[in-house]
């Protein structure tokens, strides 16, 4: 974790945190671009020990990395060029949280004052989640045979509760991969693409939109949309963004937990197909707007991840540098 503070900030920090401060030789913003580049984080990799949940760094080791210092002048306008990215991706992101809100309020609007016990307009009615989607649960290989897994784009996309967290409305990324082998050896259930999937052990609740199909582990459950259904993977999503799933489960110092059972069994409002397809008309081009955007966050963040290694090396240098 490292944060850039840009002005004088009176504070005090614990023994596991560092302070670093350049020198005339450096540039703040040059020196933070590097802390966040992967080639720093592969190097804190090499340095650490420790157990995975409780790794260390001994600090004159990670003082020892050497780089690359071209002068203040490109130093600034390398920082510069790569902010300039990260400042388009955070404006994207903002964008879909303002559209995501934009969604959830016109669905309060449509459906919000309806709850399961009440008097529903007609051809409204109350379904179970089971019925209403075809529900699937992930599955994870034995962990002990690494072969099954990988960090490299092979096989299919492998769905976590932390790669929900890192997402968006949509899931784009993994951190990791099954090997089609796997998927047939243990019978991993594969999940279309446009589907709503669910986190329902340890962190309960979480809620994203698969871009292609992926899978996923035994803590997280596919919400596929039955054929000839007119329910859509939108609306469950922002239908379930509004339930209290903590009113569900069983509650422990360690997890909170929901099986599938209760998944399957979860009244839901299932409005008359007219009202859901005009429902659907509206909200469609907000989803839309949301998914390119996360695509072209995806491919900035490439983008900058390919170039920031060669600007950083000298591969490619810039020439000019004004303000």
């Amino acid at each position: 974790v490292h944060y850039l503070v840009r002005k004088d900030l009176k504070s005090v920090f614990n023994n596991g945190l560092i302070r670093l401060r350049v020198n005339e030789k450096a540039h703040y913003e040059f020196l933070y671009k590097i802390i966040e580049s992967n080639y720093f984080k592969r190097y804190v990799q090499s340095i650490a020990y420790g157990t995975s949940t409780q790794p260390n760094m001994q600090i004159n080791v990670l003082l020892g990395l050497e780089i690359l210092l071209p002068s203040i002048e490109e130093q600034k306008a390398i920082a510069k060029i790569l902010t300039s990215f990260d400042d388009k991706i955070d404006n994207l992101k903002e964008q879909n949280k303002t559209l995501e809100k934009t969604a959830q309020t016109i669905f309060k609007e449509w459906f919000g004052k309806y709850r399961i016990d009440d008097e529903l307009p007609d051809g409204w009615r109350v379904g179970k989640l089971g019925k209403e989607f075809d529900i699937s649960i992930g599955r994870t290989p034995p962990r002990k045979q690494t072969q099954w897994f990988s960090n490299k784009p092979i096989g299919k996309k492998w769905i976590s509760i932390k790669d929900i967290g890192n997402c968006g409305v949509y899931i784009k990324n993994t951190s990791e991969f099954l090997t089609n082998e796997a998927i047939t050896k243990f019978n991993i259930p594969v999940i279309p693409e446009n589907t709503t999937v669910l986190s329902f052990k340890m962190t309960v609740g979480k809620l994203t939109i698969t871009t292609e199909e992926m899978l996923s582990n035994e803590a997280i459950a596919h919400l596929k949309v039955i054929k000839d259904s007119y329910l859509t993977s939108e609306y469950i999503y922002l239908y379930l963004q509004n339930l209290d799933f903590n009113s569900l489960g069983s509650t422990s110092s360690i997890v909170t937990a929901i099986n599938s059972t209760i998944i399957k069994n979860l009244d839901i409002i299932v409005p008359n197909e007219d009202v859901l397809r005009e429902f659907s008309y509206v909200i469609n081009s907000i989803f839309l707007k949301i998914k390119n955007n996360t695509n072209q966050i995806i491919s900035l963040k490439k983008t900058r991840d390919i170039l920031l290694p060669k600007l950083m090396s000298g591969q490619i240098r810039i020439n000019e540098f004004k303000d």
